[in-house]
């Protein structure tokens, strides 16, 4: 049955289509074509019903009618897959699609990475595959936060494999800072997912002291509470009162708990001032803020426009 780090792997190279092709390209030194054409295809690509012909996840490069390039990548924790299959998944998506393909196995335990390295006889006279093996040992040890922000999804898997090195969570949470848009929290949540368990308390432990709590589990917990509950207000009041207000209401709330979230004391006008607006802009830009405010000043820039 697979894990929450085989999913998060799997979930992280579909997210990221070109981490595959930085892998092989910078880390491997493999030669791959360059286009900004770039797409998953199905996973199951042989022509007949057969278990041993899903892989995990396919990238093809170059437009569809005519693709340049394949790449299989392939998750293992352990050695209980037959290295045979290897080779008949790219020989299978060769016949697929006429193109050239390459295996990226990705083990997070060296053992399993040495395992898998080996060249793969197929079977058949003159094919043996030489697949392209990605474990800890070949996974960069990212310490500074601008190099972690320039490579997310990367520093995201130094945090599985060398999370034990403190260092490396603070470049991972400093970059995610640095990051605050929409994208950063995925990013979180693949190295969680993907880490040991001592790892993740230290991760637990280095993103509550940054300025970005929402990651820790206790306050996404809250978060998500308080958007369904703002929400769930916002729906019930806006059959009542209209649309608009309960939608701004509900935001409102979603503001209010952010806020109290990270531990914040609301003083009486401050509370008031954000339950009392019905400009929804202003309501999500000040959930926006909430999410990284130092202050409560923070929340309110100077150059808005009077209320």
């Amino acid at each position: 049955m697979p894990s929450p780090r085989h999913d998060a792997l799997i979930q992280l190279f579909k997210d990221r289509l070109e981490l595959a092709v930085e892998i092989l390209r910078d880390l491997k030194g493999v030669e791959i074509p360059t286009t900004p054409l770039i797409r998953v295809e199905d996973s199951t690509f042989n022509t007949r019903p057969s278990g041993d012909l899903e892989a995990d996840v396919v990238v093809v490069l170059g437009p569809p009618n005519e693709p340049a390039h394949a790449i299989v990548v392939e998750i293992q924790h352990d050695k209980s897959k037959d290295p045979k299959q290897l080779a008949r998944y790219a020989a299978a998506l060769w016949l697929l699609l006429r193109c050239d393909v390459t295996v990226l196995v990705v083990c997070p335990d060296q053992g399993v990475a040495t395992h898998y390295a080996a060249p793969v006889d197929s079977g058949l006279t003159g094919y043996r595959l030489r697949p392209h093996v990605l474990g800890p040992d070949d996974i960069p040890i990212i310490t500074d936060p601008h190099e972690a922000s320039a490579q997310p999804a990367l520093s995201a898997l130094a945090v599985m494999a060398h999370g034990r090195i403190r260092k490396v969570i603070e470049a991972f949470a400093m970059a995610l800072a640095e990051l605050r848009d929409e994208h950063a929290p995925k990013y979180y949540e693949y190295a969680y997912s993907m880490a040991a368990p001592d790892i993740r308390r230290l991760l637990e432990e280095i993103m509550k002291s940054t300025a970005w709590p929402v990651y820790s589990p206790f306050a996404r917990e809250h978060y998500g509470r308080g958007l369904q509950d703002g929400q769930t207000q916002g729906k019930a009041e806006g059959r009542a009162e209209g649309k608009a207000e309960g939608r701004a209401e509900g935001t409102a709330r979603v503001v209010l708990l952010l806020l109290e979230t990270r531990g914040f004391a609301l003083p009486d006008d401050i509370r008031a001032r954000i339950t009392a607006c019905t400009d929804l802009d202003q309501l999500e830009t000040w959930a926006t803020r909430a999410v990284a405010a130092q202050t409560l000043d923070d929340l309110f820039d100077e150059l808005e426009d009077p209320a």
